[in-house]
Order: structure tokens, then C-alpha cells, then sequence
């Protein structure tokens, strides 16, 4: 398979930018001998269709946009891009693999792929092709991607979801650091609200800050969702602890946590409702940028999870895997733009605009500068390595995925956690949900 090299592609002559990325007419340039030599070649008259989810950091989607653009320029494919929540690209995807017909491609959140296995193009050339390029894959995103030894999708990136926190507040608390433990973080939150500056995470249908933080305290306490042969685990001591420490963690929040999506608690830490809460590097880039709020930005940072009675890590960082439905007309074309989107000339751009929010899932971007340029960024270059997948101990398949997709596990720490339920009566029906998908 060829390979392209800056050298090849671009001549001695161009100017570079330490990183390798490349930005205006050099872009183009380089995308246009990115065409000629590239592996796959659009269709004539390819013209694609892109649902991505709605971005959360402007100047990410902005370098975005460029690459598209350059893409286009270079291969005279139109690409029309489609913004949606989180929520909503998912059943959009559902409804597109059912009927034959939608979007060429998703860009969407974790196991959204496996929902429908049969409908996603076969990847794996683009895989090994960027694979053996740029220092091979993190495995958790190769568990995303691949069903058996088939890759149905690409895994573009993850956004790493890090505990977020205010300095001053945390200091009069009596806590110099963020805690590094689970007893201590309740200490934590306990002492937050009694000083009047509590946090918050999402108990509504918040698919990444939800997800997230529910998952984290599962798994933190022992308890999973299945076993590694996929038979249901939901049921246990395990569990129940984990309920209890979170009811005892949400009695600490900030009311309404249980109504949250995922823009709430950006928009109260932004608002000074909230002194803690879990979230990308969206709400720093925001004060940065805000003449407003740069108070915040300075007055905050960022810490990885605390660690449970398990005794490692249990993190759930936010994937977004790219897939081309088998109704396109155009695979090729297809191909040919993930490829792009991955390539260090402006793949590297892209991460530093993303100013953090999107963290590699490809080894060798482990060098991008972003992540060394602020040492409140430096955490987030590190979620596709320390991340779980949302299978947990189980395969990250159709059934992971409709589990996660349906939020099981989160409605029953929220049915728990506000009094709906008690703990035996959330876990019942979690499990009898479980079973119906595991069956």
C-alpha cells in the first residue's frame, strides 16, 4: 500500500509547522497530492452526506470544517455536514440503517457501530493502512471499532471526561488537591456544600457527563453490567454500594441534577453554580475565552477520576467512532475522507484547535503539542489510554451498545438517587432491562 510522506507530497519548499500540521494553501496542497496517491479513489460523482454530533468547542468544528473543505477542493467530492446532539444521532443512525437510506456517514458516541454491524462498511484497509502509519491503535478504540477481525468503523477520537473543579473553593474546603479516592471525594463533596459551593453530575439522559460518571462509580465499587462471557452481573452486593456512595454524593449536589443534560452542568460551572462536576475540557476553553469568565479559567483545573475499592482506575472516556452505511453509493469516497481526517498534515491541526477537547486514539499523536502546551490540558491526551469501554468486563457489541444507547445503568442510579426507587427495586429493574438485551 503507498506511503505518503510530507516529502512526497508537498516538496522541500513548503513551510511546516513544528507539529507537521499544515493550515491554508499549504493544506490544499497537500490534500490535492494526498489524492493522487492515496489507496482509494472517490467515485465519479461521489458527493457525501456527514451526521456528526453537535461540537461543543467552536474553533474544533471551525478546523473541521477546513479539512472538509480542503477534502473537497482536493477530490471535487461535496460533503454536506449535519449537526446533531448527542441523543439524537444515535436513533437518526437507527432509522438510516432500517430503512436503506440517509447519511452516507455517522460520527457518533461510543458502541453506536455495533448497534447495526451488517450496515457499516467494511474498514479494516483504512484501519491497517493508518494503523502501520502512525504507530498503531490504543486498544481500547480497536475493541470500539471491530466486530470479530472485521473493523466496521474508525475510531476518530475520544474526549476525555475529567473531573472538573474550582481552585479557591476547593482550598477553603480544606482540600489542596483533588482527592485521589472515593471516601475521600465524598469528604469532599460533603464539604463543598457545607462552605455553599457544591457540584454536580448529570442524573438525566446526558449521554457523555451522565454516562460517564455512573459508569465510573459502578465499576469503582466492583459491581459491572455483565461478566466477560456477557451474562448479566447488574445484580449484586457490589452494585448496591455503588448506589449507596453515589445517593450519598447527589445528596451533596446542587438541585436538579436529575433533569441535567449534557450542556447543563457547562452551563451552571460557567453561571458559578457549581464548583465541581465531570465534563471535557469544554468549560476551560469556554473561560478562556469569555472576557467574562476568564476568572473561571484561571480559578480551575482538571483532575482524572478518584480511584474506588477496586484499587485502579474505572474511567469512561467518550469515543466517537466514524462509520459508512452499506447504502452508500459511494464507499470509496468514503474511505478516502476517514483516511484524510486521520493524516498528521492536518489531523495535528485539528487536535490543537480542539484546544483538548478531542484526544487521539492513534499512538503517534501522543507527541501533539496541546497536550504539553498547558498543564491543564496534559490529562486529557491520556483518556484513550486509560479508559474503559462501555462493555465494561463484556464484548463491546450490539447489546453494549443498545445497553448504553438505552440508559440502563444511568436511570437506575437516578431512580435510586432522587427516591424513586429503593436499591433493590432499581437494580430489579435494571436487571430484567439487561436480560431482555443480553438474552
Amino acid at each position: 500500500m503507498t506511503m505518503i510522506t510530507r516529502r512526497t507530497l508537498v516538496g522541500t519548499g513548503t513551510a511546516l509547522a513544528a507539529a507537521g500540521a499544515l493550515t491554508g494553501p499549504a493544506l490544499l496542497d497537500w490534500a490535492k497530492a494526498w489524492a493522487q496517491a492515496a489507496p482509494w479513489k472517490p467515485e465519479k460523482g461521489a458527493a457525501l452526506s456527514l451526521l456528526r454530533w453537535k461540537y461543543f468547542v467552536q474553533s474544533e468544528d471551525d478546523q473541521f470544517v477546513k479539512l472538509i473543505d480542503a477534502f473537497t477542493k482536493a477530490t471535487g467530492v461535496k460533503v454536506a455536514i449535519s449537526r446533531e446532539s448527542y441523543e439524537d444521532v444515535q436513533p437518526k443512525a437507527s432509522v438510516a440503517a432500517n430503512t436503506g437510506a440517509g447519511p452516507d456517514m455517522f460520527w457518533g458516541l461510543y458502541s453506536l457501530p455495533h448497534l447495526f454491524p451488517q450496515k457499516c462498511v467494511d474498514m479494516t484497509d483504512v484501519a491497517d493502512y493508518l494503523g502501520k502509519k502512525y504507530g498503531g491503535w490504543v486498544e481500547s478504540a480497536q475493541k470500539y471499532a471491530m466486530n470479530g477481525k472485521k473493523w466496521i468503523a474508525i475510531p476518530i477520537c475520544y474526549s476525555g471526561n475529567m473531573l472538573n473543579y474550582r481552585l479557591e473553593a476547593s482550598k477553603k474546603a480544606g482540600f489542596s488537591k483533588f482527592p485521589t479516592k472515593t471516601d475521600e471525594f465524598l469528604e469532599y463533596a460533603k464539604a463543598m456544600k457545607k462552605n455553599n459551593t457544591p457540584g454536580g453530575f448529570a442524573l438525566g439522559h446526558a449521554s457523555g457527563d451522565g454516562n460517564a460518571w455512573v459508569y465510573w462509580c459502578l465499576w469503582a465499587h466492583g459491581g459491572n453490567v455483565v461478566d466477560k462471557s456477557d451474562k448479566v452481573t447488574i445484580n449484586s452486593p457490589e452494585t448496591e454500594k455503588a448506589l449507596v456512595y453515589a445517593k450519598q454524593i447527589y445528596e451533596n449536589m446542587i438541585p436538579g441534577t436529575a433533569a441535567w443534560n449534557d450542556a447543563s452542568n457547562n452551563k451552571a460551572f460557567l453561571a458559578g453554580e457549581i464548583n465541581w462536576t465531570d465534563n471535557g475540557i469544554s468549560i476551560y476553553v469556554a473561560a478562556k475565552k469569555d472576557p467574562t469568565k476568564t476568572n473561571i479559567a484561571k480559578d480551575m483545573d482538571h483532575a482524572v477520576w478518584p480511584v474506588g475499592p477496586v484499587g485502579k482506575p474505572t474511567e469512561l472516556h467518550l469515543m466517537y467512532p466514524i462509520m459508512a452505511m452499506t447504502h452508500t453509493k459511494y464507499p470509496q469516497a468514503c474511505k478516502a475522507l476517514i483516511a484524510f481526517m486521520l493524516e498528521s498534515d492536518q489531523f495535528n491541526k485539528w487536535l490543537e484547535e480542539s484546544q483538548g477537547y478531542l484526544t487521539h486514539c492513534l499512538n503517534a499523536y501522543d507527541k501533539n503539542p496541546i497536550w504539553t502546551a498547558d498543564p491543564k490540558n496534559t490529562i486529557f491526551g491520556e483518556a484513550g489510554k486509560r479508559t474503559l469501554t462501555a462493555g465494561g468486563l463484556g464484548s463491546v457489541g450490539e447489546k453494549a451498545a443498545a445497553a448504553i444507547a438505552d440508559f440502563v445503568v444511568l436511570d437506575m442510579f437516578a431512580s435510586f438517587c432522587t427516591g424513586r426507587e429503593d436499591a433493590k427495586g432499581a437494580i430489579k429493574i435494571a436487571e430484567r432491562q439487561l436480560q431482555r438485551i443480553y438474552r
